[in-house]
């Protein structure tokens, strides 16, 4: 029976003047087949798409000073430099009003209201110190257009799919790109324990090795 196996790849530090379809065939286009997914990581993803910027560049305004102040320090978006990204991403009002009606619905016992209304990028920014060196000094956005990475990836290499990640080490897995076919929540499941290597061991890349031939043995029982 074929057993599905994660292979995390080791690249260099991968910059703005990359391309991820390009780095995959740098450093693992010897070792994807076609029954393989191949994952990347959003941050990388991000990066390789100049979708960075330092704080110095930026010029909070007074409502994302205040705003942020309201967000728990954990968060990306508790810094005047992280709540003004996603101001400039979705919106001023947008994240000013998501915020309000955050705030008014955690009164009635409901949480997580101003991240289904503040728009996508509201979750998906990394603050300073929140990605891989030399990045650290940067704010990270979300990917643009992730479903189309995946399928330039799937297309380039001929594998079974193509995914990009945002997983972490407190067991939080979300799919935020992937090909046509593939079963998001699957993916998740099987990057729930982060493969991906968030500083020193540049891992940005990992092959799911004999996804296809698996998941066809578990169909035919």
């Amino acid at each position: 029976m074929a057993i599905v196996e994660l292979v995390p790849v080791k690249t260099r530090i991968l910059t703005p003047q990359d391309n991820i379809v390009e780095a995959i065939a740098a450093y693992a286009g010897d070792n994807i087949g076609p029954d393989d997914v191949i994952s990347v990581a959003e941050s990388v993803v991000a990066i390789t798409q100049g979708r960075i910027v330092r704080p110095e560049e930026m010029n909070p305004c007074f409502l994302a000073r205040a705003i942020c102040r309201l967000v728990p320090q954990k968060g990306s978006l508790s810094s005047a430099y992280g709540m003004q990204a996603a101001m400039d991403a979705e919106g001023k009002w947008r994240v000013t009003f998501a915020m309000v009606l955050g705030i008014l619905a955690k009164l009635v016992g409901r949480s997580g209201v101003f991240y289904e209304l503040a728009g996508e990028q509201a979750a998906l920014i990394d603050d300073v110190t929140g990605t891989m060196p030399p990045f650290d000094k940067h704010i990270v956005y979300g990917p643009n257009d992730p479903n189309g990475v995946a399928e330039a990836i799937k297309a380039r290499f001929g594998c079974h799919g193509a995914a990009v990640a945002d997983v972490n080490d407190l067991k939080r897995a979300a799919i935020l790109g992937v090909t046509v076919g593939l079963n998001p929540a699957h993916l998740a499941q099987i990057l729930i324990d982060n493969p991906f290597g968030n500083a020193s061991q540049r891992t940005p890349i990992v092959i799911i090795k004999n996804y296809a031939q698996a998941a066809r043995e578990l169909a035919a029982g």
